[in-house]
């Protein structure tokens, strides 16, 4: 109990001589630590919000504003044209004031009028030149004159140092496409996957819409566009994610791997010491903004709003739908071990606890030999079933006393962890088989040792490896991977581990230890724990999982054919699929729309007319010359249809859209009816590195994250998340499902090794052997 009461700060006993008061001065220091730090980022936030609220201009000039027309008033001249003068005669202090100072006052107001008008133009022309899309269909590495000139002008009024937040006013909104073009590049991607009678019919049932009910539900999308910063992103993370019922375990949850070839240090205490503080030293960045806004091409600004509820997020079930909840820092994180639930504080006296220190606490939980309390050890199981029936238990069990308090400091920590104790990685004999395990572990898990509602939580294996999964409704995946890859290079290449693989640093052995949480769990709440252990279980057992790792070239001989290398992937993707069930399908291909303000994604229809009438001319066995051609044209229509979906030109969106406010009006479409029902066999993304400078992948290609994947989105179909990394290799994730006797992820994968090798062959025949130089290059040794 030695821990209560160092968290006590006064104790006071009643005696015959009065009231006897200690005060604790440890802990009154600590709350006065606290207060400190709480004002300091409050202070912090005030003057980011200052310096983002009047971007692109900045706060010293309206000095600079003021003092010129001061300077102009001394000259005789009058540059506000008599409004000085009027706002001196309607000043309501004007009596009490000298005829000088009113006119200095005078002066100052209409000085900052005149630089709320400047920022309010600066940031308007901005969002006029942030609507200019044009560069982005130019031809890679010839710019015309008219996109130079609008770089030019970009970064003109883009200012100088933008905080992370810094463009948001700026940003254009997402524009709503024309119900035309919509229905017409609908019909477009659906036409190889349909008979001429099928598409027929299809083409009657969209006239009947764009003609009569599609202009009704068209003009409302326009009335909320005009409303709202974006017309899709509330509509997408509510109907899509959070009103879900089913399990997000597998079927919307995320994960991402760890380094492929190496491990920092074996000592799992220590991994998660060096871990949880960089993760810790991101959040301050990212409080304070110190991020640097993502810039295409070093000028083109994308949205950064999905970073606000990166921590200290958690998804909330509901009966009808379930709500996101973030809450101002948490100074804790909650820690999973052996069915005990702990709570960790990483601050101390108002300082981040050192990586060492964390590891120090970290050890403690794993040698701690308390049980579980009863019901504690599968808690988590709610979290991966059912979302209704845990909405229920949690208002039924979790409303009122210690299993409120618990559940509350699960919910409102910064992120979880859970202390795996099993082995993971690229390890063993069958190292090809033990990524696999890898991923499903990272995928599920037991099922009941992740929070699956928390914003992302963090695994940590009993070698050293670790990984991450995450909750998909608050952002998307290129948004985690963002800290992901923050984490794992501060991990590696700046805290760094001392000969013994321990943290660096010294210890505090007075550090108060991690606090059990307590549970009161009834009979009835256990059994619905095991129902929903049932049900995540029989989904987990379901899931079929591969991950390999594709050396045998990658982006760099890939571009020396002159291709786009994820239009390469994509085209290998359709060709893999094609020679496994013999017919085309529906493809989604994620892209992103953070061009706009809030935007998230939108999908890109890889299957094309032009890409199913090149795999029909290469297995066919056309000409080389003639598939070569078929190829090329294939892989720009791929590339134009990707830069329609990032400039706001894509259809599913709006299509969606269409369909919610049908169902808000009470009014049925069979052709949105049909159009959403249709399922995506092939659901596909590419995750790219998007801070390449934290890595060497040329001198240390170890240090390579395998990248992340997810479960597959039919029951019949593939998910496959793929991941270029340097000039010579491409990581693969394919899902599926057992009960579906058409898939198999192991033999999807090697259609897909033999679909990239023909391509590449067919493109550039001389290609096709390793180089010299490549096969000189020592192979990465495997960890055992």
């Amino acid at each position: 109990m030695a821990e209560a009461h160092q968290a006590v700060a006064f104790q006071f006993t009643v005696t015959p001589d009065g009231i006897d008061l200690q005060l604790s001065h440890q802990a009154l220091t600590e709350i006065y630590l606290s207060g400190m730090r709480s004002w300091k980022k409050r202070i912090v936030r005030v003057k980011n919000s200052v310096i983002t609220g009047v971007y692109p201009a900045s706060p010293s000039s309206w000095l600079f504003v003021v003092i010129a027309i001061l300077a102009t008033m001394y000259t005789r001249s009058d540059p506000s044209m008599g409004l000085i003068a009027k706002i001196q005669e309607h000043l309501p202090v004007s009596q009490s004031m000298s005829t000088q100072c009113q006119a200095v006052v005078s002066a100052v107001l209409f000085s900052t009028m005149l630089w709320l008008m400047l920022i309010f133009t600066m940031r308007l022309c901005l969002k006029q030149l942030l609507s200019y899309h044009r560069w982005m269909f130019e031809q890679h590495g010839k710019m015309s004159t008219t996109t130079k000139i609008w770089v030019a002008l970009v970064r003109i009024f883009s200012g100088r140092k933008p905080l992370l937040y810094s463009y948001q006013g700026s940003l254009p909104n997402l524009p709503v496409p024309t119900i035309k073009d919509t229905v017409k590049r609908y019909l477009e991607s659906v036409r190889p996957l349909m008979d001429d009678k099928e598409y027929e019919r299809m083409t009657k049932l969209a006239a009947e819409f764009e003609s009569s009910l599609g202009n009704r539900l068209q003009w409302y999308l326009k009335l909320k566009a005009l409303w709202a910063s974006n017309y899709v992103s509330d509509w997408w993370e509510e109907y899509v994610y959070l009103r879900g019922r089913g399990p997000i375990m597998v079927n919307s949850n995320y994960y991402g791997m760890d380094f492929l070839y190496v491990t920092p240090t074996p000592i799992q205490a220590a991994r998660a010491g060096n871990s949880i503080h960089s993760f810790f030293l991101y959040r301050r960045k990212l409080n304070k903004e110190e991020l640097k806004p993502w810039l295409l091409r070093s000028a083109v600004p994308c949205c950064s709003y999905q970073f606000e509820r990166m921590f200290d997020t958690c998804r909330i079930p509901g009966i009808l739908t379930d709500t996101v909840q973030h809450w101002q820092d948490s100074d804790y994180i909650v820690v999973y071990h052996k069915g005990r639930y702990f709570r960790l504080r990483v601050y101390q006296a108002g300082r981040l606890l050192s990586p060492r220190e964390i590891e120090f606490q970290i050890q403690r939980i794993l040698d701690d030999p308390s049980p579980p309390s009863k019901g504690e050890a599968k808690l988590g199981a709610l979290t991966a079933g059912d979302r209704i029936p845990w909405a229920k238990a949690r208002t039924k069990y979790f409303s009122s006393g210690v299993n409120k308090r618990s559940l509350d400091c699960i919910e409102k920590a910064a992120f979880f962890v859970t202390l795996d104790d099993e082995e993971q990685g690229m390890m063993g004999d069958d190292p090809a088989a033990s990524l696999d395990r890898y991923a499903k572990s990272l995928l599920h898990g037991k099922c009941y040792d992740r929070w699956f509602d928390k914003s992302f939580t963090v695994v940590y294996y009993k070698n050293g490896k670790n990984g991450i999964n995450a909750e998909h409704s608050w952002a998307d995946a290129p948004v985690l991977a963002h800290v992901w890859e923050y984490t794992l290079a501060n991990d590696s290449f700046q805290l760094g581990y001392n000969a013994e693989g321990h943290c660096k640093g010294d210890v505090d052995p007075s550090l108060p230890r991690p606090v059990k949480l307590s549970w009161e769990i009834p009979p009835e709440c256990e059994e619905q724990i095991a129902q929903s252990l049932a049900v995540a279980q029989a989904l987990a057992d379901d899931v079929d999982f591969h991950v390999f790792s594709f050396q045998e070239f990658g982006k760099g001989k890939v571009k020396k054919c002159r291709v786009s290398p994820d239009g390469f992937i994509q085209m290998a993707l359709q060709l893999a699929y094609f020679r496994e069930r013999g017919t085309f399908c529906l493809t989604y291909e994620a892209s992103m729309t953070r061009l706009f303000r809030e935007g998230r994604t939108e999908t890109v229809r890889s299957c094309t007319n032009e890409s199913s009438a090149f795999i029909r001319a290469l297995e066919g066995g056309e000409a080389t010359d003639v598939c070569k051609c078929l190829f090329r044209v294939a892989s720009e229509k791929h590339q134009l249809l990707y830069r329609l979906a990032m400039t706001g030109a894509g259809i599913d969106r709006h299509l969606f859209c269409l369909y919610v406010v049908s169902k808000y009006l009470g009014v049925e479409s069979p052709f949105l009816k049909e159009v959403l029902s249709e399922p995506w066999r092939l659901s596909t993304s590419q995750t790219p590195i998007q801070q390449v400078e934290l890595f060497d992948i040329e001198n240390h290609p170890e240090y390579v994250s395998c990248g992340g994947g997810f479960g597959p989105v039919a029951d019949d179909g593939y998910g496959v998340s793929y991941c270029v990394l340097g000039e010579n290799m491409i990581n693969f994730h394919i899902s599926c499902k057992h009960s579906c006797p058409d898939t198999d992820a192991h033999k999807f994968g090697t259609q897909i090794r033999q679909a990239l090798r023909d391509l590449l062959k067919l493109l550039s025949p001389n290609q096709t052997e390793p180089s010299k130089t490549e096969e000189s290059q020592p192979k990465v040794k495997k960890e055992q």
